[in-house]
């Protein structure tokens, strides 16, 4: 699949790959940078001094890239002019601004040629660019071969190494620091705390503090500032409160770094609530990092009056064009279900950047709108954003239904174009999104060609058997799964135990049961859950009351709802309610999976009234507002106690279109209850939605048969054959020697076929010499 994809867009690679080799070359030479167009006359350089002032003036006034142009260009005209070091100086943090590498390594060659020499001062600020560029292999050369080294040369080391996602080696580092006997200043302790703060090692940050407090420079604002954002990465809001007290003028990074914490540790009330003490306190302006964390608390709580009222003040400081904020601003109007308000919140960015381009794709992929999102997708294409990994995984969520696959193909086909199908993140969410639009076939095809695979790979391709009915193939799995070396997580357990529960697979319950204890995932809520559930539909209710009683946290609400449905459908209505109550009792507030089992209870020992009354008061008392599957619980209750009218009265009187399962309820009652009127119009009800669902046509041909009425059931036999509408087979599964085995009606496919048809035919006999009586022949196919 793959590879079929990849030929189509083969002739796009090979520009691509050549600009890249071209953007390389700089870097492995020592000769200067290609020439740029020549100066005017007005600029040309009359003599050392004036060359030398003019290119500090240019870096002086932030214009890096004209005094690089500048230095280039008096190499070519002036090649004997001399530079002082201070102008070497200058040229080196133009470098580190731009984070120019090509150009640093060109200056550094130069200052090496020119004879001046290199003093403490020019070390570090190379070490400074080196450190901004990316660069630290030079930049640990240089620093090894430093005649002599101070605070500074150990700090920028340090910084260079934090900043760059090493932070072991920074923290390396600043132990031998330590032991040249070197003392840390404030820029030295802020760069090691913010290396401890990405390693999110609760232990060495501890440590750290107590070094910091010990140390003369420990009060500083700077180190202060560092330590709450450390506490706050390590979701100790508790030690981020305690040293944001004690900052004396505390800055505005002191509020927004205590702000985004409790933002980010899901303390969002808190975080607004800072805000509004900072604004009342009125010493700080807020930034656009600010009214970042603000706009994501607000979403996180999906509130919207109050996101709009930060839009408001955002507006007035005038950040609303800034894309850390508009970013923000875009995503909390997505989660508050505001899509146009996000759409013009991400209009009003100034300069759009990945971030805020994947922000506005993935509000639209995840309210599954497939069009916009991949309307902004083009966009960003066409402004010269680069999409990245994570601009593809949130269009891909986009496409959830069978009728985007197509879409979604063109997405995988640009995935292929790029490179992206290397990238195993990428490869996961691509199956996902196959598992939900196309056939299982396709879904293993692709995991097949997969180069390589995890835990979610293999979650993904289960979840995707189960979601096909493809349930003898979640087991067959286990084999490579457990060879391929994944270790069975949570949610693999849950996976297999919802397939267990449609199959009724006991035995292998058990055995997952014994693994989660004998890996510790036995006190795990969802499996315990999981568990009870297929106990119960097992029809093993004991073991699932065992399990329950064995649970030490019992208010869980899904702990309840699992063993509530689980006896209310094996026919046990009384104790079902008896839980309900007891649940009512504890405070636990029911959810809409318990009133599914309640009103099943109900409807299983003929309590109408009981079951009308809970029917009313889930919305008034408990906020549960009914959905399709409550009313079609609703019509099985009235239908079971022979109230038909009353069931079909109640379906006409849904606050929405009822779906097939509603009518399938009516009219599989009709049937037992050999009602042709109410039957037929349940039929047509399922056929105007379904014209070719083979169950109604089976269910009303066995009611015409039923009622002897042979003339419209020869008519309706014979409507299905023209329409090519044949009654779906069953299958069952049965475990023989320890394998599953799948069987469909007149099956043939396996080798002892003729022994055991000949074994039925000897049980039909000694069956029909018993006394059973077939109602048709249509009803035993």
């Amino acid at each position: 699949m793959i590879s079929k994809l990849k030929t189509h867009h083969r002739r796009f690679l090979l520009p691509a790959a050549l600009h890249h080799r071209r953007r390389l070359l700089p870097f492995c030479t020592t000769s200067a940078p290609a020439a740029h167009p020549p100066l005017p006359d007005e600029l040309r350089f009359r003599n050392p001094q004036s060359a030398n002032d003019h290119i500090c003036n240019l870096c002086n006034r932030r214009l890096h890239r004209e005094a690089l142009h500048a230095f280039q260009s008096l190499q070519l005209r002036r090649p004997t002019f001399r530079l002082y070091p201070s102008t070497y100086a200058h040229l080196v943090l133009a470098c580190s601004g731009l984070g120019d590498l090509a150009h640093g390594r060109w200056v550094h060659r130069h200052l090496v040629d020119s004879g001046v020499p290199l003093d403490v001062i020019l070390c570090n600020h190379m070490l400074n660019m080196y450190g901004k560029c990316g660069a630290l292999e030079y930049a640990r050369e240089l620093f090894e071969g430093m005649p002599a080294r101070n605070l500074v040369s150990w700090t920028s080391m340090i910084s260079g190494y934090s900043q760059n996602k090493r932070e072991r080696e920074a923290m390396g580092l600043y132990i031998e620091m330590l032991d040249s006997g070197v003392f840390p200043d404030e820029f030295t302790l802020g760069s090691v705390v913010r290396a401890c703060s990405a390693l999110v090692d609760d232990e060495l940050g501890q440590q750290l503090h107590c070094h910091v407090i010990k140390s003369e420079k420990g009060a500083d604002r700077i180190v202060q500032n560092a330590l709450v954002s450390m506490y706050s990465k390590l979701g100790r809001i508790a030690e981020a409160s305690v040293v944001f007290t004690k900052i004396r003028n505390k800055d505005l990074i002191s509020w927004g770094s205590m702000i985004a914490g409790h933002a980010q540790q899901g303390l969002e009330l808190e975080a607004l609530d800072l805000f509004k003490e900072m604004l009342s306190i009125g010493a700080h302006h807020p930034n656009e990092f600010l009214f970042g964390s603000v706009f994501s608390a607000c979403g996180a709580l999906r509130q919207l009056g109050c996101g709009e009222e930060l839009h408001g003040l955002c507006l007035k400081f005038g950040w609303a064009g800034d894309s850390c904020a508009g970013c923000s601003l875009t995503d909390m109007y997505a989660k508050c279900g505001k899509l146009d308000s996000a759409r013009k919140a991400f209009y009003q960015i100034d300069s759009p950047d990945s971030i805020a381009w994947n922000s506005i794709i993935s509000a639209f992929a995840y309210e599954g709108d497939p069009n916009e999102a991949m309307f902004f997708f083009s966009e960003m294409r066409d402004s010269g954003a680069k999409p990245d990994d994570l601009t593809v995984r949130c269009l891909l969520c986009a496409f959830k239904t069978p009728l985007s696959f197509v879409q979604g193909q063109v997405v995988h086909s640009y995935i292929v174009k790029i490179g992206f199908c290397t990238n195993l993140e990428v490869c996961n969410t691509l199956l996902a999104m196959y598992t939900k639009c196309s056939d299982i076939s396709l879904v293993f095809d692709l995991f097949k060609e997969m180069n390589s695979k995890d835990f979610i790979s293999w979650n993904t391709i289960l979840t995707a058997c189960l979601q096909h009915n493809q349930l003898e193939e979640v087991f067959r799995l286990l084999k490579p799964l457990n060879e391929y070396g994944c270790k069975l997580d949570q949610i693999t357990l849950n996976i297999l135990l919802s397939a267990c529960s449609e199959l009724a697979y006991l035995e292998m319950g058990y055995q997952i049961h014994s693994y989660a204890l004998k890996v510790g995932l036995e006190a795990d809520l969802m499996i315990t859950n999981g568990l009870i559930d297929t106990y119960a539909k097992c029809g093993s209710l004991e073991d699932a009351g065992k399990l329950f009683m064995f649970v030490g946290n019992k208010y869980d609400v899904v702990l309840w709802s699992s063993l509530i449905v689980g006896y209310a459908q094996s026919g046990y209505g009384k104790e079902a309610l008896d839980l309900f109550n007891d649940m009512k009792r504890l405070g636990i507030r029911p959810n809409h999976v318990t009133f599914v089992g309640v009103l099943s209870a109900c409807s299983h020992v003929g309590l109408i009234d009981e079951g009308r009354h809970y029917f009313e008061k889930m919305e008034s008392d408990y906020g549960v507002l009914p959905t399709r599957e409550h009313y079609s619980c609703m019509v099985d209750l009235f239908a079971r106690a022979g109230q038909l009218r009353e069931a079909e009265a109640f379906i006409n009187k849904m606050p929405f279109q009822p779906d097939v399962v509603v009518w399938k309820t009516l009219l599989a009652s009709c049937r037992a209850q050999g009602n042709l009127e109410i039957g037929q119009r349940a039929a047509e009800g399922i056929l105007r939605l379904d014209p070719f669902n083979s169950a109604a046509h089976v269910l009303l041909c066995n009611i015409y048969a039923s009622a002897g009425r042979w003339h419209e059931f020869a008519e309706l036999r014979k409507s299905m054959k023209t329409n090519g509408i044949t009654k779906v087979p069953g299958k069952s599964w049965i475990k023989v020697n320890g394998h599953v085995r799948v069987f469909t009606v007149e099956d043939k496919s396996h080798p002892e076929t003729e022994d055991m048809y000949r074994m039925l035919r000897e049980l039909w006999w000694d069956m029909t010499e018993a006394g059973y009586k077939a109602l048709t022949t249509w009803e035993m196919a």
